[in-house]
């Protein structure tokens, strides 16, 4: 099976956020929607759900989560237990729901940036305060940003009562090495820091680099951790509304199930029959699809380094999101915003990610080839203006 882009005449046929946001002389490479094709196990899925008017409340059925478990072992070796599994609406949900239940109004909770944007909105949702504790530039032994172990500890000692994980780490595509998982759990559990993990790339992560579920490498994570994870980055399934806490130990699994059932009723329906096909019959269309990913991650470079070379860019390990550094041209924090009115490509400011990503954009890759090197032209172009 081949999975291909579909074409921009097609694309700009859907209604979701990409197609919507911006005029159609504007190439949408910002928000974290893929230009391919819906998998057809997904599709054949929801037809079916149509075809027999499927289309009540959910119910009690757990074949989502069990679909979920055989997943995460033939993928990553890791064994969940069903049971100790919930489903709710989203990750952001997840997050928040998750932090209430782990901290008191005004705790510390940390974040790593450059990280997603809306973490610094989820802790206060939570009733938690955000605790900055910067990604390290240029990592530790020179394969790029790395945890700062040492900041967390500090944060941690001072009182901090959750760390906000992203691992992967968007929007570096930082796939964390299990050693430095390992440390954050034990770091964490001697100062009674909770961890929740947003891990909503995982399936995305590359044929180079291999993804460590936290909960997986230590009894004191299994302790300490609830994670989050949802079929919606990696097979473009985010409009359905469907994801998933996921514990691994029986403490955990008390609070979570404790919350009220109105967390877990506002499940999409839809969401849960297309969530369990991703993670039952996927799997070969998701192969291919990061084969397409890998194949436009190593094309950027290439276009980088012969059309923009001024420009600093480290291929992802997990995800489509490309994070580039455009400090040397000299176009402020924000980039993204000349890019956008003058090149007409949007992608996302990197300053909304912290105040690391000044100077940076992020640039999705789940695109055709084309369509990303049309994109890098028109930047290049702009870039020979001055």
């Amino acid at each position: 099976m081949t999975v291909e882009a579909e074409p921009l005449n097609r694309l700009r046929q859907r209604t979701s956020e990409k197609w919507r946001a911006y005029p159609d002389d504007v190439l949408p490479l910002f928000v974290a929607e893929m230009d391919y094709p819906l998998a057809p196990p997904i599709a054949q899925a929801l037809h079916a759900a149509v075809d027999r008017s499927d289309t009540g409340y959910i119910g009690p059925d757990d074949r989502t989560q069990r679909a979920f478990a055989d997943f995460a072992r033939d993928r990553w070796g890791w064994e969940v237990d069903p049971a100790q599994t919930r489903t709710t609406t989203d990750v952001s949900v997840v997050i928040v729901e998750a932090l209430r239940i782990l901290i008191e109004p005004g705790d510390r909770v940390v974040i790593t940036p450059p990280v997603y944007p809306p973490f610094f909105e989820l802790i206060p949702e939570a009733g938690g305060v955000v605790e900055e504790v910067p990604l390290l530039e240029g990592g530790t032994d020179g394969r790029g940003w790395a945890l700062d172990l040492a900041g967390l500890e500090r944060a941690f000692a001072g009182g901090a009562k959750a760390f906000l994980l992203c691992n992967p780490h968007n929007p570096l595509g930082l796939v964390h090495p299990r050693a430095e998982l390992e440390a954050v759990a034990a770091l964490a559990a001697r100062h009674g820091v909770s961890v929740v993990s947003d891990e909503v790339h995982a399936p995305l992560t590359h044929s180079d680099a291999t993804f460590t579920p936290f909960l997986s490498v230590s009894d004191e994570a299994r302790r300490i951790g609830v994670a989050a994870h949802a079929a919606s980055k990696a097979w473009n399934l985010a409009g359905l509304k469907c994801a998933l806490f996921v514990t691994a130990s029986p403490e955990q699994a008390e609070r979570v199930h404790a919350l009220p059932i109105e967390v877990e009723v506002r499940t999409s329906h839809f969401g849960r029959i297309a969530t369990e096909a991703a993670y039952r019959d996927g799997g070969p269309w998701l192969d291919d699809v990061l084969r397409a990913i890998e194949t436009n991650r190593e094309l950027l470079s290439v276009l980088l380094t012969d059309r923009l070379p001024r420009a600093r860019y480290r291929e992802p390990l997990a995800s489509y999101l490309a994070w580039i550094d455009l400090r040397a041209l000299d176009w402020g924090d924000d980039p993204a915003a000349r890019i956008l009115e003058e090149a007409r490509v949007a992608v996302n400011p990197g300053i909304e990610f912290g105040a690391p990503g000044a100077g940076f954009i992020r640039l999705n890759l789940a695109c055709s080839p084309e369509v990303l090197t049309e994109a890098i032209d028109r930047i290049a172009e702009l870039s020979a203006r001055g």
